[in-house]
C-alpha cells in the first residue's frame, strides 16, 4: 500500500519547501517505500486535523497515522525493520537526534534571515498573512527588518557550518560511508532554501557543497528534480 505524506507547498502545488517534510520525503526514498505526495498550506489546518497535528508532515501508512519528522524517522525504521536503515543502532540515533538540534539551533536560522522574503513571496496568497502575523511575532520585527542582511546572514550559516567541514572532507556523508536521517536532516535544509530562493548560500570549494551535490544525486536524483532554483 502507497504511503500518503501530507508535505507543505507555496503558490505551487509542486513548489515543496518544508525542511521537515524534505527529511521525510528522503527517508521514505531510502527505505525503498512508495508514496503519494498531497500538498498541504499553513491554512490548511483541517486537511490534517485527524492527525491530532496542526504541522506537517503527516504520513498515512495503512491504518497507521504518524505526525513530526522525528517520530516518523524512527516509526519507519521500526515498522521496516528488513528495509536499509535510517539509524545504525541506538548510538546513531542519539547522534542524529543531536543533530537535529544542532541544526534547528544553528543553521536553521541565518537561513531564515536568507530567505525569508523570497519564502514570503513564494507562498500561496492566502498563506501570506498567516506567514507574516506568526513569524513577525516569532521574530519581534517585520519580515522585512529581518531579512535586511543577507550578506550577514550567509556568512553566519557559513560559519556555523564550520564543525561540518572536517567531517566530509574525510567521509562522503555525515552518517559515514552512506547516506543516514542525520544526511536527510540537513539536506531537508537546503532543499528548504532552494525551493523558495535564488540566493546562494555555499561556495563551490566547501566541503559542504560537495556533500550537498551528492546528496541532491540520491535516489535517483529525488533532490535535484523538484521545483527550485540552481545552487
Amino acid at each position: 500500500m502507497t504511503i500518503k505524506l501530507y508535505e507543505l507547498a507555496a503558490a505551487e502545488d509542486d513548489r515543496l519547501f518544508s525542511p521537515y517534510c524534505w527529511r521525510v520525503k528522503m527517508a521514505l526514498a531510502h527505505k525503498g517505500l512508495a508514496f503519494e505526495s498531497l500538498p498541504w498550506r499553513f491554512t490548511e489546518k483541517a486537511a490534517i486535523a485527524f492527525s491530532g497535528s496542526g504541522t506537517v508532515p503527516v504520513i498515512v501508512d495503512g491504518d497507521r497515522t504518524v505526525a513530526d519528522s522525528w517520530v516518523i524517522a524512527q516509526y519507519l525504521d521500526e515498522a521496516y525493520p528488513d528495509r536499509p536503515r535510517l539509524f545504525e543502532g541506538n548510538e546513531a540515533r542519539t547522534l542524529a537526534y543531536f543533530f537535529k538540534h544542532w541544526c534547528e539551533g544553528n543553521v536553521h536560522p541565518p537561513c531564515m534571515r536568507a530567505i525569508v522574503l523570497d519564502l514570503y513571496n513564494a507562498l500561496h496568497e492566502k498563506d501570506k498573512a498567516y506567514f507574516r502575523a506568526s513569524r513577525e511575532k516569532r521574530f519581534g520585527r517585520t519580515l522585512e527588518e529581518h531579512a535586511a542582511d543577507r550578506s550577514g546572514a550567509i556568512a553566519a550559516l557559513r560559519a556555523a557550518l564550520a564543525p561540518l567541514r572536517p567531517v566530509l572532507a574525510e567521509q562522503p556523508f555525515v552518517s559515514a560511508r552512506a547516506p543516514g536521517f542525520a544526511d536527510y536532516i540537513l539536506f531537508g535544509t537546503f532543499q528548504w532554501t532552494r525551493a523558495v530562493s535564488p540566493v546562494k548560500l555555499l561556495e563551490p570549494e566547501d566541503p559542504v557543497y560537495a556533500w550537498r551535490e551528492r546528496m541532491l544525486d540520491l535516489h535517483g536524483g529525488l533532490g535535484r528534480k523538484a521545483k527550485g532554483y540552481p545552487v
